[in-house]
Formats: C-alpha cells, structure tokens, sequence
C-alpha cells in the first residue's frame, strides 16, 4: 500500500490536470462516472494514503488499498477502477477504491493528522495519543487519525529511530520519548520523499526488513505486532519496552 509520500509525489505528477475539465470518466467503480464528464478539477489534494480530485462541491477519493496501481498518459490491458481524460492527458487507476466525498473535505478530513500536510500539528497528535493509553505503539503509527500517510515502513523505521519497542504501551512511555517519536514521524516522511524521489529509499532502511541491527550489531527480531498483525522487525537491545 502506497505511504503519504508515495501520495505526495502522485499529487506532484497529475497536478497538471488542475483547472482541466473531464473530458470523460469511466471505470468499473460503482459510482455515476457521468456526474464528473465536463466539469473542471478545482484543486488536487492528498490525505494520507488517499488522492483527492476535487470540484465544485464534491470530491472523488482514490485509494489504492494493498494492491492498487497508476499510469499517466498509459493504460493496462486490464479495465481500471477509475479513469480519467482531459485535453491534456490521462490517469488510470487499477484495483483501487474509489468514492464520492461530498462537500467541504474540511468537513471530513482532519489535516492536522496528516504528516504530509502544512497543517501537521504534532502537539494534537501528542494529545490524541495521551488519550489512547493501552494502545501499542505499533498501533498509534499505524493509525491514520493519528498519522495519517503512515505505513508499515515508516512504523518500523521511525519506532527504531525512537529506540522505542513496537509493543511499549502509550501510557508508559514517557513524554519526551513519545514527542520524540511524533517528531520522528513527521522528519521521516520527509525523508522518505526524499529518497523515493532519488530512487535510494531501500538503500537507507536502518529497520524494515533488516537482518541484523545498525547499532548493536545483533539479529533483528521480525513479529507480526498490534491489531493489525503488520510485519514489524525491531532491534531487543537497542528498542526499550516500555
């Protein structure tokens, strides 16, 4: 499943469809395709993991789930969920959810959980997280309230960075470790952006999918940890339990 930044960078590649008007929308998505035929994108947004082609009072939400797929000015040979053409080209989406937002998005979408966004507000993600006592720590970066555009790779990336074990409860970490962790988050989506851009993020993993730790030199522990059961690799030594 694509993370914030792999949305950030996907916004940055159909920006040039803003302003266009839809030429034709078809997919096999089970929403009216006609209601876009005609009508000009106002503004191209991202939450999280989600893409946010917005008009005049409504917006359709493309979210790629775990096995969705992209191609601008391209088509596969399989029918896609959404597709969209304009004057200036086209976007295909494949085994992706698609839906209707309706409305102001402000209504619907906090940005101030979006790592991504201007409005990331890592004092609300603090005091989100101080409410969720028994919650694991590999759950908070795991939930898009909190995090939203956090994925399985920047979970184990940024626990790691934190030295802090998946499962240490949020009750029991203390403040500085857990504001240590949120501004973690925020720096390491940024750094991810940066090294999908330059094609190097494996190269840089210090956690996710690592045999051995970076810093003590010892076999990585691999779990699948939390509710989500979502493939966790941690460091016993270096990452305290709280």
């Amino acid at each position: 499943m694509p993370e914030g930044p792999s949305l950030y960078i996907l916004r940055e590649k159909v920006l040039h469809f803003k302003d266009k008007k839809v030429i034709e929308a078809k997919g096999y998505a089970p929403i009216d395709m006609a209601r876009m035929d005609g009508q000009p994108i106002v503004d191209i947004r991202s939450w999280g993991k989600q893409l946010l082609f917005c008009f005049k009072g409504f917006a359709v939400r493309v979210h790629m789930m775990l096995f969705g797929s992209y191609r601008i000015d391209d088509h596969a040979k399989v029918n896609p969920s959404l597709s969209l053409r304009f004057e200036n080209g086209e976007v295909n989406f494949y085994v992706s959810s698609i839906k209707y937002i309706e409305g102001d998005l402000n209504d619907t979408y906090d940005w101030r959980a979006d790592i991504m966004a201007d409005e990331w507000s890592a004092r609300h993600a603090f005091s989100v997280l101080r409410e969720k006592p028994t919650m694991l720590a590999c759950d908070a970066l795991m939930d898009q309230k909190i995090f939203s555009g956090s994925g399985n790779i920047i979970k184990n990336e940024v626990l790691y960075r934190s030295r802090i074990h998946p499962e240490s409860r949020i009750s029991k970490i203390p403040d500085t470790k857990l504001r240590g962790m949120i501004r973690e988050t925020h720096k390491y989506a940024f750094d991810f952006l940066r090294w999908k851009e330059a094609g190097t993020l494996s190269k840089n993993w210090k956690a996710y999918e690592q045999k051995t730790c970076k810093r003590c030199d010892l076999p990585m522990k691999v779990k699948d940890t939390g509710k989500s059961r979502r493939r966790t690799y941690f460091c016993t030594n270096c990452q305290i339990k709280y």
